[in-house]
Protein backbone atom coordinates (compact mmCIF):
# COMPACT_ATOMS: atom_id res chain seq x y z
CA UNK A 1 0.00 0.00 0.00
CA UNK A 2 1.11 3.54 -1.05
CA UNK A 3 1.34 6.13 2.09
CA UNK A 4 -0.23 9.43 1.74
CA UNK A 5 0.97 12.08 4.40
CA UNK A 6 -0.23 15.60 4.80
CA UNK A 7 0.51 18.28 7.06
CA UNK A 8 -0.04 22.09 7.67
CA UNK A 9 0.03 24.69 9.66
CA UNK A 10 -1.60 28.39 10.03
CA UNK A 11 1.41 29.83 11.16
CA UNK A 12 3.04 30.70 14.50
CA UNK A 13 0.82 33.62 15.25
CA UNK A 14 -2.48 30.95 14.94
CA UNK A 15 -4.21 29.43 17.43
CA UNK A 16 -4.79 25.60 18.29
CA UNK A 17 -9.05 26.45 18.59
CA UNK A 18 -8.47 27.37 14.88
CA UNK A 19 -7.12 23.60 13.51
CA UNK A 20 -9.95 22.90 12.04
CA UNK A 21 -8.70 25.61 9.19
CA UNK A 22 -5.63 23.42 9.22
CA UNK A 23 -7.52 19.96 9.44
CA UNK A 24 -9.72 21.75 6.58
CA UNK A 25 -6.49 22.28 4.60
CA UNK A 26 -5.33 18.81 4.80
CA UNK A 27 -8.43 17.75 3.67
CA UNK A 28 -8.36 19.47 0.72
CA UNK A 29 -4.91 17.74 0.22
CA UNK A 30 -6.20 14.53 0.31
CA UNK A 31 -8.97 15.30 -1.92
CA UNK A 32 -6.70 16.49 -4.39
CA UNK A 33 -4.45 12.95 -4.39
CA UNK A 34 -7.56 11.08 -4.31
CA UNK A 35 -8.36 12.96 -7.51
CA UNK A 36 -5.60 11.46 -8.64
CA UNK A 37 -3.40 14.41 -8.51
CA UNK A 38 0.09 14.48 -7.29
CA UNK A 39 1.96 15.47 -4.37
CA UNK A 40 2.55 19.29 -5.63
CA UNK A 41 -0.85 19.98 -6.01
CA UNK A 42 -2.27 18.54 -3.36
CA UNK A 43 0.06 20.46 -1.52
CA UNK A 44 -1.26 23.86 -3.25
CA UNK A 45 -4.90 23.07 -2.86
CA UNK A 46 -4.25 23.11 1.40
CA UNK A 47 -2.49 26.14 0.67
CA UNK A 48 -5.28 27.81 -1.30
CA UNK A 49 -7.55 26.46 1.43
CA UNK A 50 -5.45 28.42 4.62
CA UNK A 51 -5.37 31.64 1.99
CA UNK A 52 -9.06 31.47 1.57
CA UNK A 53 -9.81 30.87 5.89
CA UNK A 54 -9.35 34.41 6.84
CA UNK A 55 -8.09 34.01 9.58
CA UNK A 56 -4.09 33.05 8.99
CA UNK A 57 -1.78 35.68 7.71
CA UNK A 58 -1.78 34.71 4.36
CA UNK A 59 -4.33 35.14 1.65
CA UNK A 60 -7.62 37.03 2.71
CA UNK A 61 -5.70 37.04 6.54
CA UNK A 62 -2.50 38.77 4.91
CA UNK A 63 -1.65 41.88 7.48
CA UNK A 64 -1.70 45.34 6.28
CA UNK A 65 1.72 46.97 5.89
CA UNK A 66 2.65 49.84 7.96
CA UNK A 67 1.38 52.20 5.67
CA UNK A 68 -2.23 50.91 6.60
CA UNK A 69 -3.33 50.55 3.07
CA UNK A 70 -0.50 47.97 1.27
CA UNK A 71 -0.58 44.39 1.58
CA UNK A 72 1.97 42.48 0.21
CA UNK A 73 2.13 38.89 -0.52
CA UNK A 74 4.88 36.26 -0.83
CA UNK A 75 4.41 32.61 -1.63
CA UNK A 76 6.44 29.41 -3.44
CA UNK A 77 6.13 25.83 -4.12
CA UNK A 78 9.02 23.03 -4.46
CA UNK A 79 8.66 19.35 -5.24
CA UNK A 80 11.42 16.46 -5.75
CA UNK A 81 10.72 16.62 -9.57
CA UNK A 82 12.77 19.44 -10.04
CA UNK A 83 9.40 22.24 -9.99
CA UNK A 84 10.03 25.36 -8.55
CA UNK A 85 8.07 29.15 -8.33
CA UNK A 86 8.45 32.14 -6.04
CA UNK A 87 6.82 34.84 -5.80
CA UNK A 88 7.65 37.97 -3.59
CA UNK A 89 6.02 41.59 -3.35
CA UNK A 90 3.36 40.21 -5.06
CA UNK A 91 -0.18 42.53 -4.48
CA UNK A 92 -3.89 42.58 -5.60
CA UNK A 93 -4.44 38.36 -5.59
CA UNK A 94 -5.98 36.66 -2.63
CA UNK A 95 -4.22 33.34 -3.53
CA UNK A 96 -0.57 34.52 -3.83
CA UNK A 97 0.03 30.15 -3.58
CA UNK A 98 -1.52 29.78 -7.27
CA UNK A 99 0.79 32.60 -9.08
CA UNK A 100 4.04 30.72 -7.51
CA UNK A 101 2.48 27.51 -8.88
CA UNK A 102 2.35 29.10 -12.67
CA UNK A 103 5.75 30.65 -12.16
CA UNK A 104 7.17 27.18 -12.02
CA UNK A 105 5.63 26.51 -15.18
CA UNK A 106 7.84 29.24 -16.79
CA UNK A 107 11.24 29.35 -18.22
CA UNK A 108 11.88 31.30 -14.54
CA UNK A 109 11.87 30.27 -10.98
CA UNK A 110 11.30 33.82 -9.50
CA UNK A 111 8.89 36.92 -10.39
CA UNK A 112 9.04 39.94 -8.11
CA UNK A 113 6.96 43.38 -7.46
CA UNK A 114 5.17 45.03 -10.55
CA UNK A 115 5.77 42.11 -12.55
CA UNK A 116 4.85 39.73 -10.53
CA UNK A 117 0.76 41.42 -9.89
CA UNK A 118 0.90 41.58 -13.70
CA UNK A 119 1.99 37.90 -14.25
CA UNK A 120 -0.86 37.36 -11.97
CA UNK A 121 -3.42 39.72 -13.83
CA UNK A 122 -2.70 37.80 -17.16
CA UNK A 123 -3.50 34.75 -15.65
CA UNK A 124 -6.94 36.03 -14.19
CA UNK A 125 -5.90 36.18 -10.80
CA UNK A 126 -5.67 40.13 -9.94
CA UNK A 127 -8.29 40.36 -6.64
CA UNK A 128 -8.67 43.01 -4.22
CA UNK A 129 -8.03 41.88 -0.97
CA UNK A 130 -9.97 43.79 1.70
CA UNK A 131 -8.46 43.58 5.16
CA UNK A 132 -10.73 41.90 7.72
CA UNK A 133 -11.79 43.29 10.80
CA UNK A 134 -8.96 41.58 12.73
CA UNK A 135 -6.62 42.78 10.59
CA UNK A 136 -7.42 45.94 11.01
CA UNK A 137 -7.21 45.90 14.72
CA UNK A 138 -4.02 44.04 14.93
CA UNK A 139 -2.71 46.94 12.25
CA UNK A 140 -3.99 49.39 15.20
CA UNK A 141 -2.16 47.86 17.96
CA UNK A 142 0.92 47.53 16.12
CA UNK A 143 0.99 51.18 15.13
CA UNK A 144 0.28 52.11 19.13
CA UNK A 145 3.42 50.14 19.90
CA UNK A 146 5.45 51.49 16.88
CA UNK A 147 4.75 54.86 18.02
CA UNK A 148 5.70 54.15 21.75
CA UNK A 149 8.99 52.45 20.58
CA UNK A 150 11.25 55.12 21.29
CA UNK A 151 15.00 54.31 20.19
CA UNK A 152 15.34 51.17 21.67
CA UNK A 153 18.40 49.44 20.08
CA UNK A 154 18.71 45.50 19.21
CA UNK A 155 19.63 43.26 16.28
CA UNK A 156 18.78 44.14 13.03
CA UNK A 157 17.09 40.98 12.87
CA UNK A 158 14.71 41.03 15.79
CA UNK A 159 11.54 41.91 14.33
CA UNK A 160 9.65 41.75 17.46
CA UNK A 161 9.87 43.97 20.37
CA UNK A 162 10.82 47.72 20.53
CA UNK A 163 13.74 47.37 19.28
CA UNK A 164 12.43 46.01 15.87
CA UNK A 165 9.67 48.56 15.67
CA UNK A 166 12.43 51.42 16.70
CA UNK A 167 14.32 50.18 13.62
CA UNK A 168 11.08 50.23 11.41
CA UNK A 169 10.37 53.98 12.75
CA UNK A 170 14.28 54.45 11.36
CA UNK A 171 14.42 53.03 7.70
CA UNK A 172 10.43 54.34 7.27
CA UNK A 173 10.44 54.01 3.20
CA UNK A 174 6.63 53.88 2.65
CA UNK A 175 5.48 56.98 0.51
CA UNK A 176 2.66 58.16 3.10
CA UNK A 177 4.27 60.13 5.94
CA UNK A 178 5.10 58.63 9.34
CA UNK A 179 3.26 61.20 11.10
CA UNK A 180 -0.24 60.49 8.93
CA UNK A 181 -0.50 57.23 9.79
CA UNK A 182 0.34 57.75 13.14
CA UNK A 183 -2.61 60.61 12.99
CA UNK A 184 -5.02 58.54 11.06
CA UNK A 185 -4.53 55.29 12.95
CA UNK A 186 -3.56 56.06 16.43
CA UNK A 187 3.39 36.77 11.88
CA UNK A 188 2.51 35.07 9.76
CA UNK A 189 2.86 32.01 6.79
CA UNK A 190 0.80 29.04 6.43
CA UNK A 191 2.22 26.34 4.44
CA UNK A 192 1.68 22.70 3.92
CA UNK A 193 3.76 19.71 3.14
CA UNK A 194 2.17 16.11 1.13
CA UNK A 195 4.32 13.17 0.87
CA UNK A 196 2.57 10.93 -1.79
CA UNK A 197 4.17 7.42 -3.70
CA UNK A 198 7.42 8.78 -3.17
CA UNK A 199 6.57 12.21 -4.54
CA UNK A 200 7.64 15.00 -1.73
CA UNK A 201 6.34 18.30 -2.13
CA UNK A 202 5.88 22.12 -0.28
CA UNK A 203 4.09 25.09 -0.66
CA UNK A 204 3.54 28.47 1.40
CA UNK A 205 2.08 31.52 1.38
CA UNK A 206 2.64 34.67 3.73
CA UNK A 207 1.45 38.30 3.98
CA UNK A 208 4.47 39.21 5.11
CA UNK A 209 5.34 40.43 8.80
CA UNK A 210 4.43 43.26 11.08
CA UNK A 211 5.97 45.63 11.64
CA UNK A 212 8.53 45.84 8.19
CA UNK A 213 9.81 47.89 5.83
CA UNK A 214 8.30 48.46 2.46
CA UNK A 215 9.58 46.07 0.34
CA UNK A 216 10.62 43.13 2.86
CA UNK A 217 11.27 39.91 1.45
CA UNK A 218 12.27 37.12 4.12
CA UNK A 219 12.13 33.03 4.06
CA UNK A 220 9.16 32.65 2.01
CA UNK A 221 11.28 34.18 -1.07
CA UNK A 222 14.69 32.41 -0.51
CA UNK A 223 14.89 28.56 -1.82
CA UNK A 224 16.09 26.69 1.37
CA UNK A 225 15.02 29.42 3.96
CA UNK A 226 11.65 29.35 4.56
CA UNK A 227 11.25 26.23 1.98
CA UNK A 228 12.57 22.77 0.48
CA UNK A 229 11.95 20.20 -0.91
CA UNK A 230 13.90 16.88 -2.38
CA UNK A 231 13.98 13.14 -2.40
CA UNK A 232 14.61 12.60 1.05
CA UNK A 233 11.85 15.35 2.70
CA UNK A 234 9.54 18.41 2.51
CA UNK A 235 10.23 21.11 4.71
CA UNK A 236 8.18 24.78 5.70
CA UNK A 237 8.79 27.21 8.49
CA UNK A 238 7.27 29.70 9.84
CA UNK A 239 8.36 32.33 12.69
CA UNK A 240 11.11 35.00 12.18
CA UNK A 241 11.73 34.81 8.35
CA UNK A 242 15.28 36.48 8.82
CA UNK A 243 16.77 34.00 10.99
CA UNK A 244 16.00 31.22 8.68
CA UNK A 245 17.51 32.93 5.67
CA UNK A 246 20.44 33.04 7.60
CA UNK A 247 20.63 29.89 8.95
CA UNK A 248 18.91 28.17 5.64
CA UNK A 249 16.75 26.48 7.93
CA UNK A 250 14.66 24.44 5.70
CA UNK A 251 17.65 23.00 3.33
CA UNK A 252 19.56 21.96 6.33
CA UNK A 253 16.49 20.01 7.91
CA UNK A 254 16.29 18.41 4.30
CA UNK A 255 20.61 17.23 4.52
CA UNK A 256 19.73 16.01 8.27
CA UNK A 257 17.38 14.02 6.88
CA UNK A 258 19.09 12.64 4.08
CA UNK A 259 22.23 12.04 6.53
CA UNK A 260 20.15 9.37 8.67
CA UNK A 261 18.50 11.71 11.54
CA UNK A 262 14.85 11.14 12.65
CA UNK A 263 12.80 13.59 10.63
CA UNK A 264 11.50 14.84 14.23
CA UNK A 265 14.75 15.69 15.74
CA UNK A 266 15.53 17.15 12.55
CA UNK A 267 12.85 19.76 12.78
CA UNK A 268 13.42 20.43 16.42
CA UNK A 269 16.86 21.02 15.59
CA UNK A 270 15.73 23.22 12.77
CA UNK A 271 13.37 24.71 14.96
CA UNK A 272 16.18 25.80 17.86
CA UNK A 273 18.22 27.55 15.20
CA UNK A 274 15.96 30.67 16.03
CA UNK A 275 17.05 31.64 19.11
CA UNK A 276 15.14 31.24 22.35
CA UNK A 277 12.22 33.22 23.45
CA UNK A 278 11.48 33.54 19.87
CA UNK A 279 8.36 31.81 18.05
CA UNK A 280 9.55 29.05 15.57
CA UNK A 281 7.54 26.05 14.25
CA UNK A 282 8.16 23.55 11.55
CA UNK A 283 6.52 21.44 9.48
CA UNK A 284 7.80 18.22 7.47
CA UNK A 285 6.92 14.84 5.94
CA UNK A 286 9.71 12.23 4.23
CA UNK A 287 9.43 8.69 3.43
CA UNK A 288 8.85 7.16 6.74
CA UNK A 289 7.07 10.08 8.86
CA UNK A 290 5.46 13.24 9.01
CA UNK A 291 5.91 15.26 12.00
CA UNK A 292 5.73 19.09 13.10
CA UNK A 293 8.06 20.79 15.58
CA UNK A 294 6.40 24.07 17.41
CA UNK A 295 7.91 26.02 20.66
CA UNK A 296 4.21 27.38 20.98
CA UNK A 297 1.12 25.81 20.37
CA UNK A 298 -0.77 26.47 17.22
CA UNK A 299 -2.92 25.61 14.08
CA UNK A 300 -1.67 22.66 12.55
CA UNK A 301 -3.19 19.00 11.14
CA UNK A 302 -1.32 15.75 10.76
CA UNK A 303 -2.54 13.54 8.02
CA UNK A 304 -1.39 9.87 7.77
CA UNK A 305 -3.16 7.61 5.05
CA UNK A 306 -2.26 3.87 3.99
CA UNK A 307 -4.60 3.76 0.34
Amino acid sequence: MARWMVVTHGGTDSKPEENDGAEAAAQRAIDALERGEDALEAAVAAVVSLEADGRFGAGRGSPLAMDGRSIQMDAAVMDNRGRLGVTAGLQHVVHAVKVARQVAETPHVMLVGEGATRFAERLGLRETVQPTRKVREDFREYVKKLEAAGDAQGPADDTEGDAGRALVKRFWNYDVPWQRVMDEFGHGTVGAVVFADGHCAVAVSTGGSMPALLGRVADIGVVGCGFFADDHAAVACSGIGEHNVRHQTALKVAQWVAEGVPLQQALDRGRDLTPQGLQSALIGVGAQDAAISMREPMAHAIVRRER
